[in-house]
């Protein structure tokens, strides 16, 4: 029986749901497929309610976001877009943002989705790495595409929401196509997405996923949702859906399941979620630890705002116990964790319908996944031994592989497991406690950001000699980026050059990778084969030296 079809909390218990799932994943499988055929008919079943950037509220139904979508997917195939070609997104949360991703799916090609916050050298390292042929922009994201479209010989379409410049096509051409179109028939292993994430060495990779991967994430979403939707239910993240926050966790298995989203064409300020959750009686939302940490300092949120929020589900990093007992105690709303990644997701979490939650603990490992902790000799640690979580292959959310980076690809498997780079303690219930990274990732309100990419970026100012990224502890962002730097001979530190310096990362890589704190020394310590020691730094943060 399909996901969508299961009655989870039926089972009773996580015992006996663990014992008595199966995945039932069909042969052949298409993500815009699984929307349109449920509900292309309904006229008042509403899908959206955008809020957007001129303080305007529009309201979207499935079947006029839906004929939307068939009309960008004829416009994309007019374009030349055909099966596995790789389409890029750039765009804010919204109806067209939404239709895109139909579109894309239903053509059998593969959605490239990135954030509005990169600068001009992700976006070409990305669109590179993808060989993208076409990319969707909304006009106040495209004058960074522009900037590099020259280096993208592959880009041979660059589509603007908006005012669009010579060499350019607008997405408002799609209005004079039809809105009927037929999704193409593919399979549930063929590619539907490529994500990009950070690692710790070099530049971000891509994690090519097939259309199974809605069947894995529609268990979890019911689950840390806490399993119970009605008519009254209504779903929101101000996390963008370029990523699997905003995506995955929440516009996709939404849509799949027949219940409005809202979407907020603004930035997100913890007085602003508030008042778009109010106003949409959002019950359902999914918030990152900082996000959920700004939002507590605002007072009294439960007598200025009329809030219908009854569950929140976060991951990224952990929740502290605290934040746990204000959003019970001034919400009303439980708060699930969930753990994952990109490449492989949701493995270890919480449904408070089904198993008590432990705060400061992730939860207990989802159905359909085996999850184990293991040491270095590749065996599974006792109760309060410390491992790195892995999981057995064979859960649909896990990608099919590092797009064009076999080395990668194989790099993450050990003895029969994926390996995550995570390290955790399990307790003698089964509870998993997340611990860190086994590697130099660096976790900042929700972002992964690998120091590599950040060093090389700094470098390149002629008053940087040598540079090491490293997280530093943050009360509000769990961590943030932290930069120490050896100055080339004849340049002097201060804050003009440290200005100079985050404003460097800011335009060329991303607005959240920027270095919050940047320190001047005079060496850095190097490993016996001559490599940076970030961990050595980084341990040196900790304590305070």
């Amino acid at each position: 029986m399909r996901i969508c079809d299961v009655d989870l909390l039926g089972f009773g218990s996580y015992e006996a749901l663990v014992d008595g799932f199966e995945w039932d994943i069909p042969e052949r499988m298409n993500i815009a497929s699984e929307v349109f055929d449920r509900w292309h008919r309904d006229r008042n079943r509403i899908a959206l309610y955008v809020e957007r950037s001129d303080g305007g509220r529009d309201i979207w139904s499935y079947r006029r976001l839906i004929r939307l979508a068939k009309r960008y997917a004829n416009f994309l195939v007019s374009a030349g877009v055909r099966r596995g070609d790789r389409v890029s997104l750039v765009m804010p949360q919204g109806a067209e943002l939404a239709a895109l991703h139909l579109a894309v799916y239903s053509a059998g090609a593969v959605v490239l989705p990135m954030s509005s916050l990169y600068g001009p050298d992700s976006y070409l390292h990305i669109l590179s790495d993808a060989g993208a042929g076409v990319i969707v922009v909304a006009e106040d994201y495209a004058e960074k595409i522009r900037l590099v479209r020259g280096e993208l010989p592959d880009l041979h379409t660059v589509v603007i929401s908006g005012r669009a410049e010579d060499g350019e096509r607008s997405l408002a051409e799609a209005d004079a196509f039809p809105d009927d179109f037929d999704p193409l028939d593919t399979s549930s292993e063929d590619p539907a997405m490529l994500l990009y994430t950070s690692g710790s060495t070099g530049h971000p990779k891509g994690a090519l996923h097939a259309h199974r991967i809605l069947e894995g994430y529609l268990l979890t979403f019911k689950l840390f949702f806490d399993a119970a939707f009605d008519e009254d239910t209504v779903f929101y993240t101000p996390s963008d859906w370029a990523w699997v926050g905003g995506l995955l966790d929440i516009l996709l298995p939404a849509l799949v399941l027949g219940h409005p989203v809202v979407a907020d064409e603004q930035r997100f300020s913890a007085g602003r979620a508030f008042e778009v959750m109010a106003r949409n009686k959002v019950t359902h939302a999914f918030l990152t630890p900082t996000a959920l940490k700004m939002m507590a300092q605002v007072p009294d949120p439960a007598q200025r705002f009329d809030l219908d929020l009854k569950v929140i589900g976060s991951g990224g990093e952990s929740v502290a116990d605290e934040l746990h007992r204000w959003s019970e105690r001034d919400l009303g709303a439980v708060i699930n964790e969930f753990y994952g990644l990109t490449e492989v997701n949701h493995l270890v979490g919480g449904c408070a319908a089904l198993w008590p939650g432990k705060p400061g603990w992730m939860g207990l490992p989802y159905p359909g996944r085996t999850v184990a902790l293991l040491d270095d000799q590749g065996a599974e640690t006792a109760p309060g031994g410390i491992g790195e979580i892995a999981v057995r292959p064979g859960d649909p959310t896990q990608m099919i592989e590092y797009w064009g980076n076999p080395a990668a690809t194989a790099a993450r498997r050990r003895g029969g497991w994926i390996m995550t780079g995570d390290l955790a303690v399990r307790d003698a219930a089964g509870y998993i406690r997340f611990l860190g990274r086994d590697d130099d990732m660096i976790s900042s309100a929700g972002y992964r950001i690998g120091p590599a990419e950040v060093e090389e970026s700094l470098v390149r100012h002629p008053s940087v000699a040598e540079v090491a990224v490293i997280p530093a502890p943050d009360e509000i962002r769990g961590q943030v980026v932290k930069a120490m730097v050896v100055l080339a001979e004849g340049h002097r530190g201060g804050g003009e050059l440290t200005a100079e310096l985050q404003a460097q990362v800011k335009t060329q890589l991303a607005a959240y990778k920027y270095p919050r704190i940047v320190e001047y020394v005079d060496s850095l310590p190097k490993t016996s084969t001559g490599k940076l020691n970030r961990k050595l730094l980084a341990g040196r943060t900790l304590r305070g030296r």
